[in-house]
């Protein structure tokens, strides 16, 4: 089963040579590799031609995050479209092979793999990689909404395969959203009735240490997604109960790596995230200033009529 692997790149640096090589020792190799670069202005692209990749150059006001992957996939040939973010480092020379494997069973239409903290990463950042991407790998279905909510629709596009044939069916990934592209085409194609899956032999090292200004703007922009796709939470069901489960795992995790003192900061921290969210679902209160200060993606608002 032939698969392209899709990098979207933004001066990715000195890593950049380490990802490739990292790819290139991988068991199972795509069929082409396609670089969609955001007009780097370090060595991003001479880089990745050294490497015999694809590189197809759009400006960076052009960047989107649905519709640049949905460029890239377009372009591609593979039966499976592989996409991987220039952060993320595969953990061993399996992680491509094991994601998709996953394809052997017809019914799945995306599959996503577990994403480690790097090893320097906070506490922060190590416990949310923890939460989000564990041992036991699953496949979720519709039918099972009910039970698992929006989480159902789980996708992450730093380490995440589609079935080409499937994801054409849904139009690809949405346009002109925020952040959560890859949520909203899990969703889309839940209701075509595929299926998604997790892999959780598939590792990549992936990981953010977000300040907590950061985790504040990061979850006005769910918030913001939320509100503009509504439907996401009509079909599947409302997020507050996951935070809830986070944040007591949170506490936990704190206290079994014996930094209580900790704990409330990490209250603090999480209402700060629950505050960012509910602004962004009422962002259009809001002036416009306000708006980008308390966004992550202020370029985003820029493409707004």
């Amino acid at each position: 089963m032939s698969f392209s692997l899709i990098l979207p790149t933004l001066n990715a640096g000195d890593d950049f040579n380490a990802l490739l090589r990292s790819i290139s020792h991988q068991s199972l190799q795509p069929c082409e590799i396609i670089v969609i670069d955001s007009s780097s202005t370090d060595q991003t692209v001479s880089i990745a031609k050294d490497y015999g990749c694809r590189v197809e150059t759009i400006t960076r006001e052009s960047f989107d995050h649905g519709g640049t992957r949905t460029l890239a996939a377009q372009m591609a040939q593979g039966e499976i479209l592989l996409f991987l973010t220039q952060d993320a480092l595969p953990a061993d020379n399996y992680a491509f092979k094991r994601l998709i494997e996953c394809f052997a069973d017809t019914r799945i239409a995306a599959a996503y793999g577990r994403q480690l903290p790097h090893p320097n990463a906070s506490v922060w950042g190590s416990h949310l990689r923890l939460f989000n991407y564990g041992e036991t790998s699953y496949l979720r279905a519709l039918d099972e909404k009910k039970r698992y909510g929006l989480k159902t629709a789980f996708l992450s596009n730093s380490f995440c395969a589609y079935r080409t044939r499937a994801l054409q069916e849904v139009g690809y990934f949405k346009n002109t959203l925020i952040l959560g592209e890859d949520m909203v085409a899990g969703a889309m194609l839940l209701k075509k009735e595929h299926c998604l899956a997790y892999e959780a032999r598939a590792e990549v090292f992936h990981s953010h240490d977000y300040t907590l200004w950061q985790e504040f703007q990061r979850y006005f922009d769910i918030g913001v997604l939320h509100r503009n796709e509504s439907w996401l939470l009509e079909e599947f069901g409302k997020p507050e109960g996951e935070g809830l489960k986070y944040v007591l795992s949170e506490f936990r995790y704190l206290i079994s790596h014996k930094k209580s003192p900790l704990i409330f900061y990490s209250l603090f921290r999480n209402c700060a995230k629950y505050i960012g969210y509910k602004l962004g679902k009422i962002h259009p209160l809001f002036p416009i200033g306000v708006v980008k200060y308390m966004s992550m993606h202020k370029r985003w608002w820029d493409k707004l009529p």
